[in-house]
């Protein structure tokens, strides 16, 4: 592919994750969510009417925002009133996030270094438009002549998001409560059969953070990534049904497979972001590389 087509392939997938803050986007209808004083989150026009039938959890739109009862002044009963909510929402069906509930727990605070003020089920938290993290993992390897090779994951067909598309060889949701680094070792270990011993190497070296909206909700996201370089010896075993096979391929062959569909977004965003901190795309070849930085870290709001 040349030059300018797969640097503006590329420009589109960071457009399509970061669409929350283009023009015309619909964050203009979108009302705030907070907890008390503080900001956590963004919830679409479709949500806030539904959440209206509940006056004893949330209370009626005002300023631009919708807020929850103050009478909610825990975190266990903010937890427990929204859990309550949702469970019908879902019976309901009108949704369709919410099919895929998965009873996994999620921190809800207006940023990663504050204590959480609730947790709410992962599948609802695009509803709310609240900040979700996750731990990637580059796992590559260095030949004697020093050829980088990256490992890759395909996942599975039967996974609820993006079946069948490449992505990083472990990455996973941080759940509430979890460290990261706990986290980066449990995926590891479940999804590509890494041991601890050899997971507990990677090194943390950036965030690839972004926001974009569907027709479900919004979706602020941040993911802590790590890279490890892995023994040549070394294969990735699927560990769960989370993956059906592996792949290690050539840095370059890994770069061509960033500008086609083939490759879950966030996870070629994660690749990108390795590609341009190994100098494998450079700001006197590459036209758009300050484009390519600004769209792998936008400040979630």
């Amino acid at each position: 592919m040349a030059n300018s087509a797969w640097s503006e392939r590329v420009l589109q997938l960071l457009r399509r994750m970061n669409n929350f803050y283009l023009p015309g986007s619909g964050r203009e209808n979108c009302l705030r969510f907070k907890i008390g004083e503080a900001h956590v989150g963004w919830i679409p026009p479709h949500v806030a009417a539904l959440l209206g039938r509940y006056p004893e959890v949330f209370s009626p739109p005002h300023d631009g925002a919708v807020s929850l009862c103050h009478s909610l002044d825990s975190y266990e009963k903010r937890s427990e009133a929204v859990g309550a909510v949702l469970q019908p929402l879902r019976q309901e069906g009108s949704l369709p996030c919410l099919k895929g509930w998965r009873d996994e727990k999620y921190s809800v605070m207006p940023k990663f270094s504050d204590p959480p003020l609730m947790w709410m089920e992962r599948a609802a938290t695009c509803l709310f438009g609240v900040k979700r993290y996750g731990v990637h993992l580059n796992g590559y390897t260095v030949s004697s002549s020093g050829e980088v090779s990256m490992w890759l994951a395909r996942r599975s067909l039967t996974k609820q998001t993006y079946p069948g598309l490449l992505d990083n060889v472990a990455a996973g949701g941080l759940a509430a409560g979890a460290s990261i680094k706990q986290t980066l070792v449990k995926e590891c270990q479940e999804e590509a059969c890494i041991p601890a011993a050899i997971a507990e190497k990677a090194c943390p070296v950036n965030t690839v953070s972004y926001t974009y909206e569907d027709e479900e909700g919004v979706y602020a996201e941040s993911q802590f990534v790590f890279d490890l370089e892995l023994p040549l010896d070394f294969k990735p075993i699927v560990g769960d049904n989370e993956v059906q096979e592996f792949y290690l391929l050539p840095i370059d062959k890994v770069k061509d497979l960033l500008a086609t569909e083939d490759f879950k977004p966030n996870c070629a965003m994660v690749v990108l972001d390795f590609l341009i901190r190994h100098s494998f795309i450079e700001p006197d070849t590459e036209p758009c590389y300050q484009e390519f930085v600004a769209g792998l870290h936008h400040t979630l709001e």
